[in-house]
């Protein structure tokens, strides 16, 4: 009988195919292996670069949003010169409306009490902010001292204050005459404290401001010795006020509602330090229904505006132009209700609107010239500081 057992050769030659067989499937196994490995790498730095670029992206939203350097380049990136006047201009002229209606349909004449409701109603918001993390972030307390807030806070009451008793005392036209020593005050005072000087063509395009303004007003003097002394007492405060807010915008990192948050406790506590000797007896006595109510909340409201549009404003322009912009509501609401009111102010007071308008034309038509050359000069001097830099080649 023939055995049924494989011979070695036919066994030897089995288990050399198998072990080809083995070794091709090994081969196959270790490419998908090494595939599979590099995959698993490049997914790895796939998710570390979109893991890093996260967190660059969320390091740039917080340096925007939580640091007061980022929150004042957020400012000044959506809220330029243009866009700050022109809101406070709005806002001015409403809040005129709005407290006509207060003072004199309503009947409230609380000037020190109103301004005191307005900066009330100002920090209530700015607390709700801060609550929704959405206040800007203030600069560290070593870079402003806690004197300088204090007195920014102390001068507002009285130029904020003051102003609206002012207003209730005199006449229209006396209170525009008042603001126009606001001007050189602020010129002087920037002279004296940081030795700050405007050319002559800027001088020149303020005087001829200040003089249409008066000549524009000059029909609606009425003289009253207590409200020429609160006028007088104003003029300082005021000035040294739009100095203080523009110079802690532009020189420190500030923005205008985290440096409102600041100082507005302290304007409140020096608005009711002056509420019993300026205000009038009986304000607990006013008649507080629905309607004197809404009054005075629009009017507060619009308070609030008010002040951020001014801050906006005096931060990203100057002290001096902010009270130009002041006296260029005073001609462009004499020569609406001209136009479009058919009062007549007379042919003098819309002369000297006119001239007084062409003033402020010339002083903005200076200021931006200045501006470009500025920025022209700081580029040129960043373009020398590059091209001194040079690689040296290694020998």
């Amino acid at each position: 009988m023939r055995s049924t057992l494989p011979s070695k050769r036919e066994h030897l030659t089995v288990t050399a195919t198998e072990a080809l067989d083995w070794i091709g499937m090994g081969w196959f196994v270790s490419l998908l292996v090494e595939d599979a490995r590099r995959f698993i790498k490049r997914k790895d730095s796939d998710a570390g670069e979109a893991g890093r670029a996260l967190e660059e992206l969320r390091s740039s939203l917080y340096n925007e949003i939580r640091t007061s350097e980022g929150s004042k380049h957020q400012q000044q990136r959506f809220c330029g010169p243009v866009v700050a006047m022109t809101f406070n201009f709005v806002v001015a002229v409403s809040i005129i409306l709005a407290n006509k209606l207060v003072m004199g349909r309503v009947g409230f004449n609380y000037p020190i009490f109103l301004t005191l409701i307005h900066y009330v109603t100002a920090w209530l918001l700015l607390a709700f902010f801060k609550a929704l993390a959405v206040l800007p972030v203030s600069p560290p307390s070593k870079t402003t001292p806690f004197s300088s807030l204090f007195s920014l806070g102390a001068v507002m009451a009285f130029a904020s204050g003051l102003a609206n008793t002012s207003l209730k005392h005199n006449s229209v036209g006396f209170y525009q005459m008042a603001k126009i020593a606001v001007t050189p005050t602020i010129v002087l005072a920037e002279f004296i404290l940081f030795r700050k000087t405007i050319s002559f063509k800027k001088v020149l395009a303020l005087t001829v401001v200040s003089a249409g303004v008066a000549v524009a007003t000059v029909t609606d003097l009425e003289f009253n010795l207590f409200g020429a002394l609160i006028s007088i007492a104003w003029i300082v405060p005021s000035a040294i006020n739009k100095i203080l807010w523009s110079k802690l915008q532009q020189q420190s990192n500030w923005t205008a509602l985290a440096l409102m948050w600041k100082t507005t406790p302290v304007t409140i506590f020096f608005l009711v330090a002056l509420m019993p000797w300026l205000d009038p007896p009986g304000v607990l006595s006013f008649k507080w229904n629905i309607n004197n109510s809404s009054a005075v909340l629009i009017s507060a409201l619009l308070g609030f505006l008010l002040q951020w549009s001014g801050a906006l404003a005096l931060g990203a322009t100057s002290a001096t132009s902010h009270v130009v912009l002041g006296q260029f509501k005073t001609c462009v609401i004499l020569l609406g209700g001209y136009l479009i009111f058919n009062s007549d102010p007379g042919f003098v007071s819309l002369c000297g609107a006119v001239a007084a308008l062409g003033g402020m034309s010339v002083y903005t038509s200076l200021n931006l010239q200045e501006s470009h050359e500025s920025q022209k000069l700081k580029l040129n001097a960043e373009d020398s500081t590059d091209s001194d830099v040079k690689i040296t080649p290694i020998v």
